[in-house]
């Protein structure tokens, strides 16, 4: 089986967009007759390189472990952790920063964005820890021979820099690490946000009648969903760079409720917008109905939640420390104590 690594920010709730476009797929891998070897990891870390509320991010990491649980990532078949429990990452990040160069990170097109999205913060009081963001992300990656990596287009970039700095590690080192591949999920794979169809739906967009978020109750999910922009004229038909806000729609229920795009185009052909939205909202409350009943189940069980971060953790540790004795013998570093 091929190892499959992904990561995911516990910044904001787990919106539409993160659950149809990654947490998904990863479920229906798990027991797919291509099942991958696959690991799921919260990267808390990365949530510290913006300013934060340390209590906040702890609320925040818990939540987003419980609803990965919830959606059906089963802890049995897939590997389930918190990124800070495994200190190899940290570990790992500082010596590929001896590798990395600064302007090829200065060149990641997500850092000068990041750095002027947030108030009070300007290009020359950035933390070193947003500069620093794609080889820590290049060390969650290498970690754990990775092969395959799922990604979106806004991350092709930062996975282009985890494959180069593996291949320039093992040409200055000796054959260490896998040089990991990207692959890139079609359908459903870029949700946009329900009042500006020409932007992704993020946790952290401005708009929040744009975005729906996982536990939000039905009466929410369909207010939002029917007060989504939509286009001029009145046909159901999927054409993003004429129509984006009805593609949007069509996109989202052809995800929910795995149908192709053709089939639920052609079911609302000769619909109005009003009939299609409702059905839109329909199925996106039943889609998320019994993940937030198991959602409820979990949290009210949050010793169980935390037991099964601490199994995972010693799992991730001990995949990890295989790697790390690699990398710390080729850089010329003492072997651990025993």
């Amino acid at each position: 089986m091929a190892r499959v690594f992904s990561g995911i920010k516990p910044t904001g709730e787990m919106q539409l967009g993160n659950y149809v476009g990654a947490v998904r797929r990863w479920v229906a891998q798990q027991h797919a007759p291509d099942q991958v070897d696959a690991i799921y990891c919260v990267v808390d870390l990365h949530a510290m390189t913006v300013p934060y509320d340390p209590a906040e991010l702890t609320g925040s990491t818990r939540r987003l472990a419980t609803m990965l649980l919830a959606a059906g990532i089963d802890p049995d078949v897939s590997l389930l952790f918190v990124q800070s429990q495994v200190s190899q990452h940290a570990e790992l990040c500082w010596i590929l920063n001896n590798v990395a160069t600064f302007g090829e990170l200065r060149r990641m097109t997500q850092f000068k964005d990041k750095s002027v999205q947030h108030s009070g913060v300007t290009p020359e009081s950035v933390t070193a820890g947003l500069f620093d963001y794609p080889v820590l992300m290049a060390a969650d990656i290498l970690l754990y021979d990775t092969e395959e990596v799922p990604i979106g287009d806004d991350q092709r970039q930062h996975l282009e820099l985890s494959r180069d700095l593996a291949m320039r590690f093992n040409h200055r080192f000796g054959n260490t690490f896998v040089v990991p591949k990207g692959t890139f999920p079609t359908t459903g794979a870029r949700i946009m946000d329900l009042q500006n169809p020409t932007s992704k739906m993020s946790k952290s967009a401005d708009s929040p009648l744009g975005t729906i978020l996982l536990l939000d109750d039905p009466a929410a999910i369909t207010k939002k969903i029917k007060s989504a922009v939509t286009d001029s004229g009145s046909e159901v038909r999927y054409d993003p760079e004429n129509k984006p806000g009805v593609s949007n729609l069509l996109e989202i229920l052809a995800a929910v409720t795995d149908q192709t795009i053709p089939t639920v185009e052609a079911e609302f052909s000769g619909s109005g917008y009003g009939a299609f939205k409702a059905a839109v909202a329909e199925a996106v409350v039943e889609s998320l109905r019994p993940v937030q009943k198991r959602y409820e189940t979990l949290a009210a069980d949050p010793v169980e939640v935390e037991r099964i971060l601490a199994n995972g953790a010693q799992r991730a540790e001990a995949l990890a420390a295989v790697v790390m004795q690699r990398v710390r013998r080729a850089v010329g570093l003492l072997p651990r104590p025993l």
